[in-house]
């Protein structure tokens, strides 16, 4: 069945040109392991809550966007076999492709897909 994985995290809207580079380099590496797609999203219209809120979620800050991002696979075993892969490649490293956000903001997980139409 068919595997999502979904991200949520704030970008500074300084790095949105760097992020699109981060993200276009990654999407490579993710596809060369099994992904089918990935798909990266800028917020532009993302109103801040009450209670909950995306902005919320990630403690975005004034001058920064909210980005929602998935990566569809085959399987779970798919992703988990291309995501052990992906983390170790060089490509990814910080070194290499350094992340133009706060990671420890990110929220992410995985999930089976229920619909797709």
């Amino acid at each position: 069945m068919t595997y999502v994985d979904g991200f949520v995290l704030a970008v500074p809207t300084k790095n949105k040109d760097i992020y699109k580079t981060h993200a276009e380099k990654a999407a490579i590496v993710f596809k060369e392991y099994g992904a089918l797609k990935l798909v990266e999203c800028w917020g532009d219209d993302v109103p801040e809550g009450k209670v909950t809120s995306f902005p919320m979620a990630v403690k975005c800050e004034p001058d920064e966007m909210v980005v929602f991002s998935w990566i569809i696979w085959p399987s779970r075993e798919a992703r988990n076999q291309g995501m052990a892969k992906v983390m170790s490649d060089p490509r990814l490293q910080p070194d290499q492709n350094p992340m133009p956000f706060d990671g420890k903001r990110m929220i992410y997980g995985g999930f089976e897909m229920m619909v797709d139409e």
